[in-house]
Order: C-alpha cells, then structure tokens, then sequence
C-alpha cells in the first residue's frame, strides 16, 4: 500500500477498514502467488538464457555448471591433459616413423656402397669402358643424397624429442592450477565458517521493506504498519 492510500484510509475512518483490509489482503495473496510463479520461471529462464556480456559487471552469473569457477578449472586440468597425453602419443609415432626410414635410407645407403665398389672394381680391369665411370659417378651422387636424407631425418628426430620435453610444461600447469584450487576451496571454506550463525535461516526474521532512510522505498507501506496503524485507531 503507497502512503496516499494509507492517507485515504485513514481519512475515511475505520468503518470500512476492514473491508479495505480484505481487498488488500486479497490483492497481495493474488501479486505474491504471481510473484511466485514469475520468479520461479524467471530464475530458471535466467540461468538458462543467461549470456554474459562484457558490459554488464552485475549481477555476476547464475552458478550453473558453466559458471562455477573450481569445476571449470577441473575441467581445464581434465581436458590439458588428456589432450597432451593424445599430442606426446603422436610425437613418439612420428618419431617411429623417423626411425623407420632412417632404417630404410641406411639399407638404401649399404646398396649403394656395394654398388660403388662393384663398380670400382670393373673400371679398374676395363678403364676404356666409361659406362663403369659414369655409373661410379651416379651412385655418388646418390650416396651423397641419402646421406643428406638421413641427416634431415635424425634432426627431425632431434625436434621431436625437443618438442616432448618442451610438453613438459603441460604437467607445470596442471600443478599450478590444482594448487588454485585448493586455495579457493579453502577460502570457499573459511567464508562459509566465517559466515556461520547460531540461528537458523527459516528462524530469523525478515527484512524490513522500508528503513528510516531509504529513499527507493519511502512511499511504501507494510502490512504489519497497516494492521499496527488500525489497531492503535482501534484503540482510541
């Protein structure tokens, strides 16, 4: 009830006070079950329909699994590691890889050898035939090849291994984030005791709607000022 209504009861007098108090009785009874059920659609839809936005800093989010701040870390920890373990699992294939054609290229390289030496051997009994030479010639220059290609193959194993100890700092992470952690669920905690009273929430009584003060709720009026009002009329 706003003040000017308060005024126009009391200038009417008490004879249709409780008439007045029935109406308002019903109305409130009305606005509450439809406050109810607006605010227990309107959290739900909040919470579910809730998009942050970098221009709003209040209220903050609704607590939903999205939101809370130690699930998402655990999460965070989870999903790293697991996705380091899959990244240092294909690493050590491509260095399998690597070994296999390294493997490959020294069979290749020992052919090659063999070839030249082959080779050598007939260019020196038949000096005049030049196709001996020339052969010579183009299995160096393919020993030299493999050569190259099995050092570009031992760096990439190099990179590898590098790159394995570098993932290292993946586990670095982890820790420091556990230890987050475990620092906001003991501040979680120590809050929670700090907090702590000796009576029950569903025994305490209730806010007051207006404060000596308040300027946001100055020309509203409790049902309880309402009946203590009429009640001290009553009286007189």
């Amino acid at each position: 009830m706003t003040q000017a209504e308060l005024d126009a009861l009391m200038a009417g007098g008490l004879d249709d006070s409780d008439e007045i108090l029935a109406e308002e009785d019903k109305e409130i009874e009305i606005k509450d079950t439809k406050q109810e059920i607006n605010d227990s659609f309107s959290n739900e839809n909040y919470a579910k329909d809730y998009r942050v936005s970098a221009n709003i800093a209040w209220p903050p989010p609704p607590p939903t699994d999205d939101h809370k701040m130690v699930h998402q870390l655990d999460d965070v920890t989870k999903d790293s590691e697991e996705k380091a373990t899959q990244m240092l699992d294909k690493l050590d294939a491509i260095n399998n890889f690597f070994m296999a054609a390294e493997g490959g290229c020294n069979t290749v390289k020992d052919g090659i050898k063999y070839n030249i030496e082959i080779f050598n051997k007939l260019h020196e009994k038949f000096p005049n035939i030049r196709a001996f030479q020339e052969a010579i010639d183009k299995n160096t220059e393919l020993l030299n090849s493999i050569e190259d290609v099995i050092g570009n193959i031992q760096m990439g194993e190099d990179e590898v291994m590098m790159t394995m100890d570098m993932m290292q700092y993946q586990d670095i992470h982890r820790q420091k984030i556990e230890r987050v952690i475990n620092v906001m669920r003991a501040l979680s905690k120590y809050m929670s005791s700090l907090f702590e009273g000796k009576i029950d929430d569903e025994k305490r009584v209730g806010s007051a709607v207006h404060i000596a003060g308040d300027t946001t709720t100055e020309n509203l009026v409790s049902n309880d000022d309402i009946e203590a009002l009429i009640e001290s009329l009553g009286k007189k």
